[in-house]
């Protein structure tokens, strides 16, 4: 819908010298979630890919583990005062026979860009509603060379589009065992990108995503590693620090959590069964 940028007036300075020019921003609006008509969020996201956000929310909230369970997603009332739909409400109509969560109670939230689904952590929330395994998949254990995971963050960067122009978007991208790119999406939220990515997993029928590696930009909170331990994606690794609640999730489950991952050094803070870890020879 061309909203992903805006462009606003500035006042450059460089070395003293002032100048006045168009900058372009990265857009930031809230979009409102619905469930079967009634309201259950509202997040802080960049346009774009809007239906695939709700369906990955829908994810990381247990309501949604299949396509099947999935009627349409639909562009509702909200109109400016001229008219114009604003598109930034939608509604998630589940399948029949789908149970539809209470969304007058807990579930009821607000999420900005930085927190996600702020004040629901709890460890026991997602082991209980866990849909998938963390498997790594068809082709037997995941055993991920190190020089793999130094090559992922370069690779993100290299998809980021829009924070080229900006300089202000988050960004995530799924990796196969491999390393192929599988997919990858930006927003001003991390928590929105990778919502973004596993909504657009489960329109494709491609839940659980066992043998994959998210690959995350900034740090990897619990609400990161609760997404990904939702879809059923195995790694997580992030180029900035995990939580300590981020840490014990990944324990619990079996999630992979890689930190700190820049050149060719990494933390690996769980799932180390999944790295292929050498030990110092004895006289280095």
């Amino acid at each position: 819908m061309g909203r992903v940028t805006e462009r606003r007036r500035v006042i450059r300075i460089r070395d003293g010298a002032v100048s006045a020019r168009p900058d372009t921003l990265v857009a930031e609006e809230p979009m409102e979630i619905r469930l079967n008509g009634k309201p259950l969020a509202v997040t802080m996201r960049t346009p774009g890919d809007d239906f695939a956000l709700a369906a990955g929310f829908l994810v990381s909230e247990g309501v949604l583990g299949s396509a099947d369970e999935l009627a349409n997603i639909v562009y509702c009332a909200g109109a400016t005062e001229d008219g114009r739909n604003t598109y930034n409400v939608v509604d998630v109509r589940l399948a029949p026979g789908v149970p539809v969560p209470d969304v007058t109670l807990e579930r009821n939230v607000y999420t900005t860009s930085s927190c996600g689904l702020c004040g629901k952590a709890s460890l026991d929330a997602v082991r209980t509603t866990a849909r998938h395994p963390l498997s790594d998949g068809p082709a037997g254990p995941m055993r991920l060379e190190p020089a793999l995971l130094a090559s992922l963050p370069d690779r993100l960067r290299e998809a980021q589009r829009v924070f080229d122009r900006t300089g202000g978007l988050h960004a995530a991208a799924l990796f196969s065992a491999d390393g192929e790119l599988l997919d990858a999406r930006e927003d001003v939220g991390r928590h929105n990108a990778v919502d973004k990515i596993v909504g657009r997993a489960l329109q494709q029928g491609l839940l659980p995503l066992s043998g994959t590696v998210l690959m995350v930009s900034g740090r990897a909170s619990f609400e990161l590693a609760q997404k990904a331990v939702m879809a059923g994606i195995p790694v997580l690794a992030a180029v900035s620090a995990p939580s300590s609640l981020a840490v014990d999730l990944a324990a619990e489950t079996g999630l992979t959590l890689v930190g700190f991952l820049r050149g060719a050094s990494m933390n690996v803070y769980a799932g180390e069964q999944r790295i292929v870890l050498r030990e110092r020879a004895a006289n280095d």
